[in-house]
Order: C-alpha cells, then sequence, then structure tokens
C-alpha cells in the first residue's frame, strides 16, 4: 500500500464545467492537491478568466484549457484529444430548466438531457480508450438528489440526473475489468451562485434547513473529501457508486 492513499498529485484531470460553481471548485481542489488540471468550458474567456483565478489562488497550479460543447460528439473527440492523457475525468457540465413538465417544450427537453446526461456519455467514451490501454484511470459524475428523488418543476433535469447515475453503474460494469473506477458524487442543496435565486426565497431556504439533519446548506468544500477519495488510490476497490453529499437529506422522510 503506497504511503498516502489518497495522493493524487501527478495526475492529469479533466474537469467539465469548471468555469464556476462546483466544477470551478472541484477543479480548484484538485490543483491544490497537485493534479494537473484541464479546464473546460463552452467560452474561451471565461476559461482564460478562470485559469487566471485559480493561479492567484493555487501558484503552483498546472493548468490547461479546453473549449468545446459537451453535447457534440465531433467537438467532444476533439476537445478531448487536445487534453492530453486523462488520468481523471470529472463529468460536471449540465444545466438546469425549470418549468412545468406539462409545458416544457421538446427542444428543452433534448437540450437538457443532451448536455447534463449525453456529454458525459460522449466525454466518457472520448476518454476510456486511454484509461484502458494505461489499465488504470477514474471517472467521477456530478449527479445530484434528483438521481433518486424528484420535485415539481424539473422533470427533464430529474430525469437527466436519473440517466446519470445508470449510466455511473453502466460504465463502471464495463471498465472496471480494465482497471477503471467509475462513480459518482450526489450534491445536495449547494450555496453557489446557481442556487442563489432558491437561497433567497425565504420559503424555500426554511424547507431546505428544516429538512436536512445537518440544517444547512451545503458549501462546494462539503464535495472535496468525497472528490479526492473518488479520484484516488483509496477506492481502487470502489466502482459504480453514488456517494450523496447532501447533510443526510436522503436518510430523512
Amino acid at each position: 500500500m503506497q504511503p498516502n492513499i489518497f495522493d493524487v498529485q501527478g495526475r492529469r484531470a479533466l474537469v467539465t464545467g469548471s468555469t464556476r460553481g462546483i466544477g470551478l471548485a472541484l477543479a480548484v481542489a484538485l490543483a491544490r492537491a497537485g493534479c494537473a488540471v484541464v479546464l473546460h468550458g463552452r467560452d474561451r474567456a471565461a476559461l482564460d478568466r478562470t485559469r487566471d483565478g485559480i493561479r492567484a489562488q493555487v501558484q503552483t497550479a498546472y493548468l490547461d484549457t479546453v473549449a468545446f460543447d459537451v453535447s457534440d460528439a465531433a467537438a467532444v473527440t476533439e476537445g478531448v484529444a487536445a487534453a492530453g492523457e486523462v488520468d481523471i475525468l470529472v463529468n460536471n457540465a449540465g444545466i438546469q430548466h425549470r418549468e412545468s413538465a406539462l409545458t416544457v417544450e421538446p427542444a428543452v427537453w433534448d437540450r437538457v438531457l443532451a448536455t447534463n446526461l449525453t456529454g458525459a456519455f460522449l466525454v466518457s467514451r472520448a476518454v476510456a480508450p486511454g484509461m484502458v490501454a494505461r489499465t488504470r484511470g477514474k471517472m467521477v459524475n456530478i449527479c445530484s438528489l434528483m438521481s433518486e428523488v424528484a420535485r415539481p418543476g424539473i422533470t427533464p433535469y430529474a430525469a437527466a440526473k436519473g440517466g446519470l447515475k445508470l449510466l455511473t453503474r453502466g460504465l463502471a460494469a464495463e471498465l472496471g475489468p480494465h482497471n477503471v473506477q467509475v462513480n459518482g458524487i450526489g450534491p445536495g442543496y449547494i450555496a453557489t451562485d446557481l442556487t442563489a435565486p432558491l437561497r433567497a426565497d425565504a420559503e424555500f431556504d426554511a424547507w431546505v434547513r428544516r429538512r436536512s439533519p445537518a440544517g444547512r446548506w451545503g458549501t462546494t468544500d462539503d464535495l472535496v473529501g468525497a472528490l479526492l477519495f473518488l479520484c484516488s488510490a483509496a477506492s481502487d476497490y470502489v466502482t459504480g457508486q453514488v456517494i450523496y453529499v447532501d447533510g443526510g437529506m436522503l436518510a430523512t422522510i
């Protein structure tokens, strides 16, 4: 056994959707842990700003950037090739749409699933051959509480995140014989810029605090421990699992 089974120094990690929110926090955590991190987004200018911001926080960080749309198969192939040899893949890119399932347009449904589910499949499929050839690799899919439960107004998102949980298990079954572990993290209600409107809603904010045994919203820092576990040798016999970092919300009724 290596001296520090949580050590990820020197590994190269691609984090999709890493210009803000959870993806940015996870990219920073991996950089702090000694990974070479490839930042991803669709906006080249935003990627450059993100890279410069991380370098200001982590002077030792080795950072690259790639810009592509995760729902475009050809762009994914080209972008992953540009990312280089990837040891760790974090599939985080995603979008939300809040509207009743009775009125949501099919095009919106398609866009949510294409980004949140098909995108993770396309990027994983592009990264997997290199991992298989090297007989080692870690994939971490950013799932959600909505991989298990749902609430009104986000049916496309819940469908996509439920599918992502099963994509995680399917890839784990296929890639496990090649020593590639595929797992997920299921964040609960995390305080980010994307959830700011929900936190500003006094009724919803009170519901989250009341519903969670932890009695608070999560922070992006709360996700880092699960991430480093799933990206390191500590999880070499763990695959096909989703770790819910939700303050205990799924444990209660």
